[in-house]
């Protein structure tokens, strides 16, 4: 697949930028449920399945699935603009590209609340100011460890790279797979899904996409 084929994103603008929606459309969120209500609703859900909750091996399974949906889900309580808060000046006039190729990607489908499991790529031409690589796999992670799509997700993240760092330009490529497709519905496995967002330098200038798009696949082969 050719990545540099950008599909119209309806999360930005013609220049990029990220279009909020209105405050009149946002609906103000519901009450935290109890740790007790969450683990009713599993109950529920394992009566529902055709099981009972109460034998040997399902007693204690609600308490673990609120549990687990705690680790799946802790983006929720993470700010990514304070992720990035951080950042260097001290480069020594650096202004190559940086990457971080196959960072985990661990997400669940907002209609199913199935996993999405792939990697992201993520780059961004430095203009004066660099951030420690680990924060950008944790950028990825605070929008990740949400429910999501695949095309959201990769538009969150090189828009808040590209609004707090201000960089030359940002490119996120995300490969995953979908079990919302491979273990139920069509049932084919082995299919990927690839989503791009390409901003700045990325966007308008062939040379530097085709440069990332390059590292990604030497990456790639070398793992092969």
């Amino acid at each position: 697949m050719d990545y540099s084929e950008r599909p119209a994103d309806p999360l930005a603008d013609r220049k990029g930028t990220a279009v909020s929606a209105p405050k009149s459309s946002v609906k103000a969120r519901e009450p935290r449920p109890s740790l007790a209500e969450v683990e009713a609703a599993v109950r529920t859900l394992i009566l529902w399945a055709g099981d009972d909750p109460d034998r040997e091996g399902l007693v204690g399974t609600p308490n673990r699935v609120a549990r687990a949906y705690e680790e799946f889900f802790e983006g929720y309580n993470v700010d990514p603009l304070e992720v990035l808060e951080r950042t260097f000046q001290e480069t020594d006039g650096y202004d190559e590209m940086v990457l971080l190729r196959d960072i985990r990607v661990e997400s669940h489908c907002e209609h199913h609340i199935v996993p999405i499991l792939g990697v992201a790529h993520v780059a961004y031409l430095p203009d004066k100011r660099v951030i420690g690589i680990s924060k950008l796999a944790r950028i990825v992670d605070a929008y990740a460890k949400r429910l999501q799509i695949q095309e959201k997700l990769t538009a969150q993240i090189a828009n808040t790279i590209n609004d707090v760092l201000r960089p030359k330009g940002v490119a996120v490529v995300i490969e995953a797979q979908h079990q919302c497709m491979t273990t139920r519905g069509i049932h084919k496995s082995g299919v990927s899904m690839v989503t791009s967002r390409m901003l700045g330098a990325f966007r308008d200038n062939e040379a530097t996409r085709r440069e990332f798009l390059a590292m990604i696949q030497r990456g790639r082969d070398a793992g092969s």
